[in-house]
């Protein structure tokens, strides 16, 4: 079974999972935001092994789909960083860090009284993470985060450095970054190690909130 295939899978489950945290601790461990199954960090020195296993060519379109799968090595109209280069970009400080992973929503039909955990994000610090931006097709109201979050982490200026990330094998960070190209950002980056290269170079990790 594929790990995009895996998530999917076990989405429902993950949703329960989180209201239920104390008796099923154990099995939350194995599976990431939004019911995606966390595939395995990368150990130092393996970024490059990793980007060379089943790099499938970019799509011309968005990819709505097993989002945690191998991802491509370009992407159209944007720089693509490694840890090196983002590490760079992130201590020069003129760009803005965009963290697409997604984050679960608390479903409306839980039961009252039911005790809802959402699972801490590690991430880049100083990143603005904005969740659930990275999907193939977005809601109009998902849209409008995004272009107002856009809007404010740039001062509406669409020539800010952008950087976009998320987890290794994660298409979120793909598709949101094709997105802001697509909405006229033109200093747009991406980083597909995302936090698995960040923490496996040994570099800093801080727990973030999703943008409101």
């Amino acid at each position: 079974m594929s790990a995009g295939r895996h998530w999917a899978s076990v989405e429902t489950a993950v949703s329960v999972g989180f209201a239920v945290a104390v008796t099923i601790a154990a099995a939350v461990t194995l599976v990431d935001a939004v019911g995606l199954a966390s595939g395995p960090a990368l150990a130092a020195g393996d970024e490059a092994g990793a980007a060379a296993v089943e790099t499938p060519p970019e799509p011309a379109g968005y990819r709505t789909e097993e989002y945690r799968a191998p991802v491509p090595a370009t992407l159209a109209g944007a720089t693509v960083l490694d840890t090196a280069g983002a590490e760079r970009a992130w201590r020069a400080g003129a760009a803005v860090f965009v963290d697409a992973l997604p984050r679960p929503v608390k479903p409306a039909s839980l039961p009252a009284g039911t005790v809802w955990h959402d699972k801490p994000r590690a991430s880049i610090p100083g990143a603005a993470w904005l969740a659930n931006v990275g999907y193939g097709k977005l809601a109009p109201d998902v849209e409008g985060y995004f272009r107002r979050s856009l809007e404010a982490v740039s001062g509406s200026d669409k020539a800010k450095p952008l950087v976009f990330f998320c987890q290794a094998n994660c298409w979120m960070s793909w598709n949101a970054a094709k997105r802001a190209i697509e909405w006229g950002y033109s200093d747009v980056s991406w980083y597909p190690a995302g936090t698995d290269g960040w923490q496996a170079a040994g570099l800093p990790l801080e727990e973030a909130q999703p943008r409101p």
